[in-house]
């Protein structure tokens, strides 16, 4: 199936006046029963594929990501573009990225490769979807523990960056509503600055076609921004997710008032 043309769209304040449209609802079911199909395909093939080595494992389970990308633009018309490659730094770094959606854990896979997310361990308890998830190396934390799971990021992480993988950080901590912010916790901060590796901030407007807790998805062309690369040398933590912040704020704003 061709999936690349790009199907009408209406404007984004349009597509979200109620009543949603069959359009809409049909290609949302659609979406959520192929992607639930395909995990359960994929997490039997990665029980499969386990003594394999990381690289090997990573290719294959991650061809669930290119899979779901491909069928929500079929079945939703929700594609994406991506802006500022030439940003991204030679060596793998720490990448901040906005939170609103499930969409950028899938996207972001795409662009920097290979990768694991700082993410809560209670994730690799969901059944098929925890187990393929298991096998990518993330690094999985205890939210409640405090200091103690900042430890347990720069350890992990660490070990991660030496193995040549991006480290992925949601500094919010949880996904937002589109126009909305929270403050930077310094997970990441503190592991960018600890190792000395290169901080890329990402924004995006992903919230406005595929919201937190919602299962609908709406036509349209998300765009994801890639910032440049904040040196962290010489700086703190907080002066690192300052600089982070002010970057994604001011991108985030710009993409909302950007015409279509």
């Amino acid at each position: 199936m061709d999936c690349s043309r790009k199907a009408d769209v209406p404007a984004k304040n349009e597509a979200r006046r109620t009543p949603v449209s069959p359009r809409v609802l049909m290609g949302s079911t659609a979406f959520l029963l192929g992607q639930a199909a395909s995990t359960v395909v994929f997490a039997l093939l990665a029980i499969a594929i386990a003594p394999l080595k990381f690289e090997r494992r990573y290719a294959v389970i991650t061809t669930w990501t290119r899979f779901n990308l491909w069928w929500l633009a079929c079945t939703c018309g929700l594609r994406h573009e991506v802006r500022g490659t030439e940003n991204i730094p030679a060596t793998p770094g720490v990448i901040l990225c906005k939170h609103e959606s499930a969409w950028e854990t899938l996207a972001l896979q795409t662009v920097f490769y290979p990768q694991s997310w700082v993410l809560k361990r209670e994730l690799l308890r969901v059944p098929f979807f925890g187990w393929g998830l298991r096998l990518l190396r993330p690094i999985a934390i205890d939210r409640t523990a405090g200091r103690e799971a900042v430890k347990q990021l720069i350890a992990q992480g660490r070990d991660r960056l030496d193995a040549g993988s991006w480290i992925v950080v949601f500094p919010e901590g949880t996904r937002v509503a589109p126009g909305m912010t929270r403050p930077f916790q310094k997970g990441g901060a503190v592991l960018a600055k600890r190792t000395g590796v290169t901080v890329t901030p990402i924004a995006h407007d992903a919230g406005d076609f595929w919201s937190r807790r919602s299962f609908l998805k709406f036509p349209g062309t998300i765009r994801l921004v890639i910032g440049p690369g904040i040196d962290t040398r010489g700086l703190s933590s907080d002066e690192i997710n300052a600089q982070a912040k002010a970057w994604i704020d001011e991108q985030m704003a710009s993409l909302r008032t950007r015409p279509e």
